[in-house]
């Protein structure tokens, strides 16, 4: 397994010797990839906060990003933690827009910080309207693409493909890669209804002229008498299409939450947060052998070995 790790500063580029490896995280949703290494502070070895780090392995580039911490020790070695260009749709702004399509505002926002594009594939639904004040660039666009779920049951999944934000149907991110048994070596599995399920939805709208709140009502009623009521309340700002969103929110919401656990995988270096990949294992309450989406990645590189865990959520979705 060939790893290649280098650090730009200003027009020099450096092969530092890495200590221990290297671990890259990559999250689905709100969270910048992160890679963590040590080096050793060799002859000429210079580098600063803002540089640019890529790693590469077997000829795939896996991460580009930039430094962002530096700490170092007496024995000689610095430790060193980069993030790729989604670190900063943590800056905070206000908007008000309308008739953007979530693509649309991402394409906005790359553009306003100055942040390089890749595959933004069209989300299709229109918001109306978006009103954003002092939030995150990731929560804004993080908004948009709940309410497009919502509205076409399309999931999108954003994430930086090595120095180019990227946004992707999840359907389109799925691989052929099974994990079984046999590729990971132990897993932990939890079921809920404490988190994300709800079996009824009750969404209104206030009529400014009649004065008048309207409610549009979606439930599950066995759900309801095995659960007992779990119920998600929203205010909408227009009752048109109120009614569907409830229908759409109780077909997202109305089931367990399913998280899987696996350590020490085989390494794939096409596995990413997003991906979606065949689980093959029995986990008690059901024995899977479906895809389930990474929510949660950590490569690892040691020497000629690559190893992930991944965190997967029920793939009711996909």
């Amino acid at each position: 397994m060939a790893v290649e790790l280098f650090i730009q500063h200003n027009s020099t580029i450096q092969f530092p010797v890495v200590e221990e490896g290297a671990r890259l995280t990559l999250e689905r949703k709100g969270t910048p990839g992160k890679l963590e290494f040590t080096v050793v502070k060799g002859p000429g070895l210079n580098f600063a906060e803002g540089d640019p780090v890529k790693l590469t392995v077997n000829g795939t580039a896996m991460f580009y990003g930039f430094v962002f911490k530096k700490k170092r020790d007496k024995g000689g070695t610095i430790d060193v933690v980069a993030y790729d260009q989604l670190r900063y749709l943590k800056n905070k702004d206000t908007i008000t827009e309308e008739g953007l399509k979530a693509s649309d505002l991402l394409k906005r926002i790359a553009t306003d910080f100055r942040l390089n594009l890749g595959t933004v594939e069209d989300t299709g639904y229109t918001i109306e309207t978006i009103v954003e004040e002092n939030q995150t660039l990731f929560d804004m666009i993080q908004s948009a693409l709940d309410e497009t779920l919502m509205n076409t049951k399309q999931l999108y999944v954003l994430y930086d493909d090595a120095g180019k934000l990227t946004l992707k149907n999840i359907n389109t991110m799925k691989l052929n890669l099974l994990i079984d048994e046999e590729t990971g070596e132990n897993f932990s599995y939890e079921s809920s209804i404490d988190e994300q399920t709800y079996n009824k939805i009750k969404l209104a709208y206030n009529d400014e002229k009649t004065g008048k709140r309207e409610l549009f009502i979606a439930q599950d009623g066995a759900k309801m008498n095995q659960w007992g009521v779990l119920q998600y309340f929203e205010e909408v700002q227009t009752k048109t299409g109120a009614s569907a969103k409830a229908d759409a929110l109780l077909k997202l919401y109305d089931q367990k939450t399913r998280k899987l656990t696996i350590q020490n995988a085989f390494g794939d270096v096409r596995v990413r947060a997003g991906s979606a990949v065949v689980v093959a294992l029995n986990l008690g309450d059901i024995v899977t052998n479906n895809y389930m989406v990474v929510n949660k990645v950590t490569h690892t590189f040691r020497g000629d070995e690559h190893m992930m865990e991944l965190d997967l959520i029920g793939g009711e979705f996909i």
